[in-house]
Protein backbone atom coordinates (compact mmCIF):
# COMPACT_ATOMS: atom_id res chain seq x y z
CA UNK A 1 0.00 0.00 0.00
CA UNK A 2 1.43 3.12 -0.99
CA UNK A 3 1.09 6.38 0.97
CA UNK A 4 0.58 9.55 -0.25
CA UNK A 5 1.56 13.18 1.01
CA UNK A 6 -0.95 15.64 1.45
CA UNK A 7 0.01 19.38 1.28
CA UNK A 8 -1.86 22.45 1.65
CA UNK A 9 -1.52 25.30 -0.10
CA UNK A 10 -4.02 27.66 2.37
CA UNK A 11 -1.40 28.40 4.36
CA UNK A 12 0.37 31.13 1.80
CA UNK A 13 -3.24 32.01 0.94
CA UNK A 14 -3.95 32.93 4.20
CA UNK A 15 -0.69 34.67 4.89
CA UNK A 16 -1.15 37.28 1.75
CA UNK A 17 -4.43 38.13 2.87
CA UNK A 18 -3.66 38.87 6.22
CA UNK A 19 -0.84 41.24 4.51
CA UNK A 20 -3.07 42.75 2.60
CA UNK A 21 -5.46 43.56 5.67
CA UNK A 22 -2.59 44.79 7.67
CA UNK A 23 -1.52 46.69 4.84
CA UNK A 24 -4.87 48.46 3.80
CA UNK A 25 -6.39 47.70 6.97
CA UNK A 26 -10.22 46.80 8.12
CA UNK A 27 -12.86 48.39 10.17
CA UNK A 28 -15.81 46.59 11.96
CA UNK A 29 -17.93 48.38 13.45
CA UNK A 30 -21.63 47.31 15.08
CA UNK A 31 -24.03 48.10 17.57
CA UNK A 32 -25.76 45.81 20.02
CA UNK A 33 -29.23 47.38 21.92
CA UNK A 34 -30.99 45.43 24.38
CA UNK A 35 -34.16 46.88 24.47
CA UNK A 36 -37.43 46.26 26.71
CA UNK A 37 -40.32 47.19 24.76
CA UNK A 38 -39.66 50.76 24.03
CA UNK A 39 -37.57 51.39 26.72
CA UNK A 40 -33.56 50.60 25.58
CA UNK A 41 -31.70 48.99 28.37
CA UNK A 42 -27.94 48.79 27.29
CA UNK A 43 -26.57 50.08 23.97
CA UNK A 44 -22.63 48.51 23.32
CA UNK A 45 -20.99 50.16 20.66
CA UNK A 46 -18.29 48.06 18.94
CA UNK A 47 -15.53 49.40 16.51
CA UNK A 48 -12.62 47.44 15.59
CA UNK A 49 -9.73 48.04 13.62
CA UNK A 50 -6.72 45.79 12.17
CA UNK A 51 -3.95 47.57 10.86
CA UNK A 52 -0.40 47.10 10.79
CA UNK A 53 1.52 49.68 12.88
CA UNK A 54 2.30 51.26 10.43
CA UNK A 55 -1.19 51.67 8.90
CA UNK A 56 -2.20 53.01 11.99
CA UNK A 57 0.30 55.75 12.48
CA UNK A 58 -0.32 56.56 8.93
CA UNK A 59 -4.11 57.60 9.65
CA UNK A 60 -3.36 59.32 12.62
CA UNK A 61 -3.80 56.57 15.08
CA UNK A 62 -1.08 55.91 17.73
CA UNK A 63 -2.78 55.85 21.16
CA UNK A 64 -0.37 53.01 22.15
CA UNK A 65 2.32 56.01 22.39
CA UNK A 66 0.52 57.94 25.55
CA UNK A 67 -1.21 54.44 27.11
CA UNK A 68 0.78 54.29 30.66
CA UNK A 69 -0.23 50.74 30.42
CA UNK A 70 1.61 50.22 27.00
CA UNK A 71 4.54 52.73 27.33
CA UNK A 72 7.30 53.21 29.89
CA UNK A 73 7.64 56.88 28.40
CA UNK A 74 3.54 57.56 29.03
CA UNK A 75 4.06 56.36 32.79
CA UNK A 76 7.23 58.65 33.36
CA UNK A 77 5.46 61.78 31.96
CA UNK A 78 2.23 60.73 33.90
CA UNK A 79 4.20 60.82 36.50
CA UNK A 80 5.77 64.24 35.96
CA UNK A 81 2.57 65.90 35.55
CA UNK A 82 1.19 64.79 38.50
CA UNK A 83 4.09 66.09 40.16
CA UNK A 84 4.09 69.37 38.36
CA UNK A 85 0.34 69.69 39.62
CA UNK A 86 0.98 69.33 42.92
CA UNK A 87 4.03 71.38 42.78
CA UNK A 88 1.39 74.54 41.43
CA UNK A 89 -1.27 73.65 43.77
CA UNK A 90 1.76 74.50 46.83
CA UNK A 91 2.76 77.91 44.27
CA UNK A 92 -0.63 79.28 43.35
CA UNK A 93 -1.44 80.40 46.40
CA UNK A 94 1.56 82.57 47.51
CA UNK A 95 1.55 83.86 43.88
CA UNK A 96 -1.92 85.13 44.21
CA UNK A 97 -1.41 86.88 47.67
CA UNK A 98 1.48 88.85 45.69
CA UNK A 99 -0.39 89.55 42.78
CA UNK A 100 -3.49 91.01 44.64
CA UNK A 101 -3.12 94.69 44.95
CA UNK A 102 -1.97 96.57 47.62
CA UNK A 103 -4.61 98.28 49.73
CA UNK A 104 -4.51 102.05 48.98
CA UNK A 105 -3.71 104.57 51.93
CA UNK A 106 -5.47 108.01 51.44
CA UNK A 107 -3.26 110.49 50.51
CA UNK A 108 -3.58 113.64 53.06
Amino acid sequence: MQQRAVTYSGASTLVDVLERVLDKGVVIAGDISILVGSVELLTIKIRLLVASVDKAVEIGIDWWKTDPWLSSRARQLEQENRLLRERLERVEPGLASKAAPASETPVA
